[in-house]
């Protein structure tokens, strides 16, 4: 089951729900104004501010001790109070609930929480007692008060408490001690207090009332009124003096200080120092002060009792905690989790644990008034927010804080004693719609941009390295368990940290430790100086980088940025053709340029268009801006101490350098993804090598090469029997020069990583006779002649005068020829009884050449016949047969004898015989061209009698240019055929 957000669980009180704008002072009692009745409701009234009261282990003693004392009990009691935690530590919400308790004696025994101080008071009921206050920042000893009231005038402390305590009447008792403005002694102070009743006396803000008076000489007299009446007050059975004297220390002056060491040292000798509330107790006081709460639902220990969903919450989050312990800060109480977080519910335990660990420190932050100060806009804020439906949050946590509000910013900023930080704040957190933050998470996957993962982790930081006061900084083990939440990916939090690493301005990060501060840091230097970087530098950066990283490794010719194609030499070589960035695969003329400059060399044509290979730029963006980079880290680092940089910072822009020029490397490796070459179908084929980075390879030419290697379009060597499936079939001899050629000029042939290789591959040819190495002797044969013999590479020459053979043509010139096949010419005769007809015969060899027959034996029917081949017929007429006869070969003609006009005896039947001649004419499209002579063609090539005429016509579309005009005739040439094109 979905766990619940916060604000469908809990309710903020009334104000905080409609929005109302608060102030610190919402949170600061003014203790006069509740004697006057003139205080806001939550403190005037008793019930209500018993009700939003965590009572305290400190306050319930306090409260107890003072009780204890009034009802007449001196044992574990004191008379004399000093309260002195920080400024905004809640000590005069102390002297208000005391206030209450001696005001309204009995009446408050039914209130919330005084049973508790009631028992640890050890009476049955809360006594009422005559009640003083004095607060020094209202009292004016110039003015007086009274006089326009119908009360007397009271121009001294004294006075004013004497006044309270018992009217006039005792006033007059100090009449003249007011005159004179002279603290009365103790036998005065005893007159004045009343005899029949408790007497409970309160002081708060001393020190504005100590500082005022000073020049008159009214704060010496002050101190000897207090250390008097303390020592009254300390020999009474019923009366309590308690006072409040610190002032922030942060508005003191030298004098002020002084006189606070004197006045406390006086307080801690004659009374008891009271710490109003402990850091364990803040969100039980928080909780109180700003949500609705049954007042029923209170534990025995004085706390609220959570409801079924917050628990449920509060579990979640505490298995998460669980499961990443080892990830999160060791001094988090990781065992005790679910307490941890119900004790603070709906707060994150870090939103107060931070205020406690890092904000006590500060001289402006006011401990307990600050913190709800801050927590109730928070509230209020995100209860809004909640409601309208922009976020769930299960908790209140520290990322969730609104710094995009102006008026939070602003008591964040109060209380961290720096307005400085709103640039800070708004360029690198929130409160901009481009705020680098809220950038990031616009950017980002759904799983962190849904969670707001990087302004939640950029608020943390913030709160937890205090706005970058008193050098706090925040650890990645704070900020995990900061944006905890169920279901967070914990390496979730390392993506974001690196991304606000990289853009955030005011973000220092040194050793995995952060802080946001006014101060600059290189990214910002980094931002401006990226701005004046001229297009020329950065131009100049990219094409160095890019000549750096192809010119590693060796294996082919490079070529870089060519923009004609005349700076490509057409030679019979390996060639990688880098084109400039700004021919990039997003400009569509960038595969025509390619096209035009693999066609053509200067004003001709070019032969060895298969010996390119094209290495093109995803986009010139990518390259451009990190060139950028590192031009401006390099700039910065140049000026380094000018800048003043100090060690860390330097250390860093080292590293970003670094950086920056490996990330300029890999960007070159990423953008040259896409290579192009001549297909098999005679166009440009592109090849996307896919994600590439330098890892990939040793060199960016080695990973190219390697990707054509396994695509068969680069070999390091070829096999013999290639040369031999793949014979032109116009050639008996294949010069080596052609040979080698053929893999640079033809696309149906893969390329040479080395066109040397061919040597080998004709050495290794001609030792295992499957071709041969032969020259051309002036006669019909072959001088030299290589077949069967051991040849190294080096003996191989790469010339138009040396040539291969196939093994067939090889054995015709080593084998001795032997009849094979005897014919007799001619195979039929017909002859009148008595005539003479002459037969020869032809022999051909195993080759299928003209062999000359000796010794040749003739035989006949129906004549005789001599050795030379000279027939005579017999009288007798019919079909006779002439048989001639060489070794174990034998041939036969017949002899048809007749007599003029008689009708010769048919011939015996003779075997049938096959169709004479075979033609076809027809369309072979462009693919199948190959496939028509290996099925075709081939079977013919061995025998004679094959003819092929073909008739070329070629009419694209837009015309045939005079450059592929040009181009065929030079292809026509190479092949030693007619290059008369006729064009119209």
């Amino acid at each position: 089951m979905a766990i619940k957000s916060w604000y469908k669980v809990v309710t903020p009180r009334e104000d905080l729900r409609e929005g109302k704008p608060l102030d610190a002072a919402e949170f600061a009692v003014h203790l006069d104004k509740v004697r006057d009745g003139n205080a806001p409701d939550d403190y005037q009234k008793p019930e209500r501010f018993f009700e939003r009261t965590y009572l305290t282990q400190n306050l319930t003693t306090l409260a107890a001790e003072a009780i204890r004392r009034l009802s007449g009990e001196k044992t574990e009691t004191s008379a004399v109070f000093n309260m002195s935690t920080q400024f905004g530590g809640g000590k005069t919400h102390a002297l208000t609930l005391l206030y209450h308790l001696a005001q309204n004696g009995p009446k408050a025994n039914g209130w919330v929480g005084v049973d508790k101080i009631l028992a640890k008071a050890g009476v049955s009921s809360v006594p009422r007692a005559a009640t003083a206050v004095f607060v020094g920042t209202e009292f004016d000893s110039l003015t007086g008060r009274g006089g326009n009231d119908g009360t007397p005038v009271r121009k001294t402390p004294w006075g004013e408490i004497a006044f309270q305590l018992g009217g006039e009447a005792a006033l007059n008792l100090v009449a003249e001690h007011e005159k004179q403005m002279i603290a009365p002694a103790g036998d005065v102070i005893r007159r004045l207090l009343p005899k029949d009743k408790p007497c409970l006396i309160l002081m708060d803000e001393l020190m504005n009332y100590i500082s005022r008076s000073r020049k008159s000489g009214l704060s010496t007299q002050f101190y000897n009124f207090l250390h008097n009446l303390s020592e009254v007050v300390r020999g009474e059975n019923n009366a309590v003096l308690v006072v409040s004297i610190p002032a922030s220390e942060l508005e003191m002056t030298s004098e002020d200080q002084h006189d606070y060491e004197r006045f406390k040292k006086l307080l801690d000798r004659v009374g008891k120092a009271v710490f109003i509330s402990a850091e364990s107790e803040t969100s039980e006081i928080i909780r109180r002060r700003l949500f609705e709460w049954d007042p029923n639902a209170v534990g025995r220990n004085g706390k609220v009792l959570l409801p079924r969903d917050a628990l449920q919450v509060c579990n979640e989050y505490a298995d998460w905690v669980i499961d990443h312990r080892q990830q999160i800060p060791s001094w988090f109480p990781i065992d005790n989790a679910r307490e941890a977080f119900a004790d603070t519910y709906p707060f994150h335990p870090m939103v107060i644990s931070v205020f406690e660990r890092k904000w006590q420190a500060l001289p402006r932050f006011q401990q307990t008034r600050g913190i709800l100060r801050l927590l109730a806009l928070w509230v209020s804020r995100a209860y809004q927010e909640g409601f309208k439906g922009a976020h769930r949050d299960p908790l209140i946590s520290l990322g969730t804080a609104p710094l995009d509000e102006p008026i939070f910013r602003a008591a964040v900023f109060e209380q961290l004693g720096e307005s400085r930080l709103e640039g800070a704040v708004t360029t690198d957190i929130c409160g901009k719609k481009d705020s680098h933050a809220i950038r990031l998470d616009n950017e980002a996957v759904d799983t962190i941009r849904k969670a707001r993962l990087h302004r939640k982790v950029a608020t943390s930081i913030f709160f937890e390295s205090n706005g970058g006061q008193a050098r706090a900084e925040a650890t990645v083990p704070e900020i995990r368990l900061a944006v905890a939440e169920p279901n967070l990916d914990i390496g979730n939090v390392e993506t974001v940290l690196d991304a606000l690493s990289f853009s955030c301005y005011y973000l220092s990060v040194e050793k995995n430790r952060y802080r946001f501060s006014i101060t600059p840091n290189l990214n910002k230097l980094l931002s401006d100086r990226r701005a004046n970087i001229k297009p020329e530098r950065i131009d100049q950066h990219v094409r160095a980088e890019i000549q750096k990283v192809f010119a590693k490794g060796a294996g082919l010719e490079v070529i870089y940025f060519p923009e004609k194609s005349s700076q490509i030499p057409d030679r019979p070589v390996l060639t990688l053709v880098v084109l400039s960035p700004d021919h990039s695969m997003q400009d569509k003329k960038t595969l025509e340029f390619i096209d035009s400059m693999t066609r053509e060399y200067g004003s001709s044509a070019r032969t060895f268009k298969s010996a390119l290979i094209w290495a093109i730029a995803d986009a010139d963006n990518s390259l451009k801006e990190e060139a950028r980079k590192v031009l401006a880290w390099e700039d910065i680092h140049d000026e380094q101490d000018e800048l003043r940089l100090n060690d860390s910072q330097k250390r860093q822009l080292a590293e970003n350098l670094r950086k920056a020029r490996r990330d300029l490397t890999e960007s070159v490796w990423r953008s040259y993804k896409n290579i192009a070459l001549l297909g098999k179908d005679n166009t440009i084929r592109q090849v996307d090598l896919g994600l590439v980075h330098s890892s990939a390879a040793d060199t960016m030419v080695t990973f190219i090469l390697n990707r054509l290697k396994q695509d068969g379009d680069v070999e390091e060597g070829i096999s013999p029997n290639f040369l031999v499936r793949n014979w032109p079939p116009a050639f008996k001899e294949w010069s080596t020069k052609s040979v080698r050629d053929a893999f640079f000029a033809s696309p149906q042939f893969p390329r040479l990583l080395n066109a040397e290789c061919i040597k080998d591959t004709i050495a290794r040819g001609v030792s295992n006779k499957i071709i041969a190495y032969v020259g051309k002797s002036s006669g019909e044969g072959y001088e030299p002649f290589y077949f069967g013999t051991s040849l190294s590479a080096n003996e191989i020459e790469i010339s138009e005068d040396m040539y291969i053979i196939t093994r067939k043509e090889a054995e015709k010139n080593i084998e001795p020829p032997r009849l094979t096949t005897l014919s007799i010419f001619p195979q039929r005769v017909e002859l009148e009884p008595g005539k003479k007809q002459t037969f020869t015969v032809r022999g051909l060899d195993q080759h299928n050449r003209d062999i000359a027959v000796k010794n040749v034996i003739w035989s006949a029917t129906g004549g005789t016949i001599d050795q030379n081949g000279v027939f005579t017929a017999d009288q007798d007429e019919g079909n006779f047969i002439v048989k001639a006869t060489a070794g174990e070969i034998s041939a036969t003609a017949n002899v048809v004898i007749a007599e003029p006009g008689d009708t010769p005896v048919p011939p015996p039947p003779t075997p049938p015989t096959g169709p004479k001649k075979l033609s076809w004419r027809g369309e072979v499209p462009p693919q199948k061209w190959m496939n028509f002579y290996t099925k075709v063609l081939s079977k013919f090539v061995g025998g004679k009698g094959l003819k092929i005429t073909i008739d070329i016509e070629v009419a694209p579309e837009g015309g045939v240019s005079e450059h592929n005009i040009e181009e065929t005739k030079v292809a026509l040439r190479e092949l030693g055929l007619d290059d008369n094109v006729e064009s119209s």
